[in-house]
């Protein structure tokens, strides 16, 4: 598989065209200073904002949430629960947004398609052996598969981590182009697993490969391995979607997952992308949270600037 990879001149124009060249590209990218992305990250985490901008980010955070249950206990009661959720976070309150999509696993699709019909909330599946990406191409190929047969419109892919680390770069390339092919007209994100990968050198490389292998989205982690979104290592990838946008034209999304918990969290993270990539990412179709429970806060949050009273946190369902 190594000897296969042919970068496409559409994810990259002119700038690499096999496997020797695609190293010397990842490795010549430029070094990130590390004390530096985590001051800035960190400067940034301090922001203010006040009380009307806080609704509007609220809001847009909502938005923004991948609604999310991967567990090996999950059932189709549960899922179309989640989707009941996702459809009216607050079924008291129609004002509040519906989140952008639910993310299951992929033999849970149809039941998740079924509770969604009309409703505009895309169907995330997690294929390719999440959360490890342990398998065989061909067996990471069909589960894809079947979740778009069965109607999601996302597929989150996991790398393998294993091939990255060695320097198989070519490896990786070639599984994302071949899952890319099966997606159809499904968007395709591609989990780094960030917290696998030791180095911001390493994330700002598999950023840019993922990306020119075709990845509609980058995202952080699956959130099954610890550390997960830290602001340092989306700053890093969100630097890594400006550049790229800036060098071919084509804007890629980014997916923080795994660890953002709190309204505050959130917040941290869009000011990091208006900050960072820009203006242009501050919408679902370019950014997304992937989160079970930030949803609660968030809603828990928004009550109380409306109401000026927090509501219990037993008022909204748990997932």
């Amino acid at each position: 598989m190594g000897d296969a990879v042919c970068v496409s001149t559409e994810t990259l124009p002119g700038l690499v065209t096999g496997t020797a060249e695609l190293r010397r590209f990842l490795h010549g990218l430029p070094g990130v200073d590390q004390v530096g992305a985590e001051e800035r990250a960190a400067r940034l985490a301090t922001r203010s904002i006040k009380k009307s901008a806080k609704a509007e980010a609220i809001d847009l955070a909502i938005s923004m949430v991948d609604l999310t249950t991967l567990e090996g206990a999950d059932t189709p009661g549960k899922v179309r629960a989640l989707c009941a959720k996702g459809m009216h976070p607050d079924p008291g309150d129609a004002s509040v947004p519906k989140v952008a999509a639910i993310c299951v696993y992929s033999d849970l699709v149809a039941e998740a398609v079924r509770a969604l019909t009309g409703s505009g909330i895309g169907v995330a599946s997690v294929a390719t052996a999440f959360p490890s990406g342990r398998a065989p191409l061909d067996a990471k190929l069909a589960d894809t598969r079947r979740a778009v047969d069965d109607g999601a419109s996302e597929i989150d892919m996991v790398i393998d981590r294993g091939a990255f680390l060695a320097g198989d770069y070519a490896k990786v390339y070639d599984e994302i182009v071949a899952i890319k092919a099966e997606c159809g007209e499904a968007h395709l994100k591609v989990i780094l697993e960030t917290g696998e990968l030791v180095t911001y050198d390493n994330v700002r490389r598999a950023s840019w490969l993922a990306m020119m292998a075709g990845a509609d989205f980058i995202k952080t982690s699956t959130g099954k391995v610890s550390p997960a979104a830290t602001l340092p290592v989306t700053l890093v990838m969100l630097e890594a979607v400006r550049d790229y946008r800036a060098r071919t034209g084509r804007q890629v999304g980014v997916k923080p997952a795994g660890g953002i918990r709190s309204t505050k969290d959130a917040i941290k993270n869009l000011v990091l992308v208006n900050e960072t990539a820009g203006p242009d990412w501050l919408t679902p179709r370019w950014f997304r949270i992937g989160a079970s429970s930030l949803l609660n806060d968030l809603l828990m949050q928004r009550r109380k600037l409306t109401t000026g009273v927090y509501a219990g946190p037993d008022y909204f369902t748990l997932d």
